[in-house]
């Protein structure tokens, strides 16, 4: 999240190009919208479990990551495509996932509508309600993804389940055991068991190249990003209240 952040920074002052980050995490971990509160989880199982905590900086509902791809990508907002606000560069970055899992054989769509408030107001789990543009495979949400707008600059973030811990989720979350999570969510290795992780990444990459024509040049954080990722990990996220 630190990192995220930090490279976010670093884009909106023009010292970084536009960047994609794709990463996975070493050991389950909950995250919490930038607005969520705490209740809104089960901390002493994700503490009992050895499952970190932590808020974004995007807002959204709690996610539970464990065998995952996750996404962040850092922009400027003063130019084209992403100058007309936070819908229009949602749905445009929603393409680029329509298209990926279009090559993987997947048939998807995005929603073409937000929710009522009444049903926002629900589950603390983000993949149990679906809002504009989120990608669905059969009417069930495949990829979580949510938003931190500037005058200058966006960061996107989002998840994309490779397959779903039923059992911790239902715990985590505090969530009725009759509850089925796998009507309103799916892992894309329920849909393709022998997906490649590598090729998947790529598929992704190429995608975006494709949709927004550019090229991305592979790098590693400047020296920059990574120093300001610690003062933010140590100021923000590394200890959950």
């Amino acid at each position: 999240m630190a990192l995220d952040e930090a490279i976010a920074a670093s884009v909106r002052k023009g010292d970084s190009p536009p960047t994609l980050r794709l990463y996975s995490w070493d050991k389950p971990s909950l995250s919490l919208g930038r607005f969520q509160k705490a209740s809104d989880i089960n901390i002493e199982y994700c503490r009992a479990n050895r499952i970190q905590i932590v808020k974004r900086p995007t807002g959204g509902r709690a996610i539970l990551h464990g065998d995952e791809l996750t996404y962040s990508f850092s922009v400027r907002t003063d130019q084209e495509p992403f100058s007309k606000g936070l819908l229009d560069s949602y749905k445009k970055i929603s393409a680029v996932f329509n298209l990926a899992l279009n090559k993987l054989g997947i048939q998807a769509e995005s929603k073409k509508h937000r929710e009522k408030g009444r049903v926002l107001a629900g589950s603390p789990l983000c993949f149990q309600s679906s809002s504009f543009g989120e990608i669905l495979i059969d009417n069930k949400k495949i990829i979580g993804s949510a938003q931190k707008r500037w005058a200058d600059g966006l960061l996107q973030q989002g998840s994309i389940p490779y397959i779903i811990d039923e059992p911790a989720t239902v715990k985590a979350f505090r969530l009725k055991p009759s509850q089925d999570i796998k009507e309103s969510m799916t892992g894309l290795k329920d849909i393709i068991p022998d997906l490649s992780d590598k090729e998947f990444r790529g598929i992704i990459k190429r995608s975006f190249e494709e949709i927004f024509d550019i090229k991305f040049i592979p790098a590693l954080p400047s020296q920059d990003e990574e120093a300001l990722a610690r003062e933010l990990e140590a100021e923000k996220y590394q200890v959950f209240e």
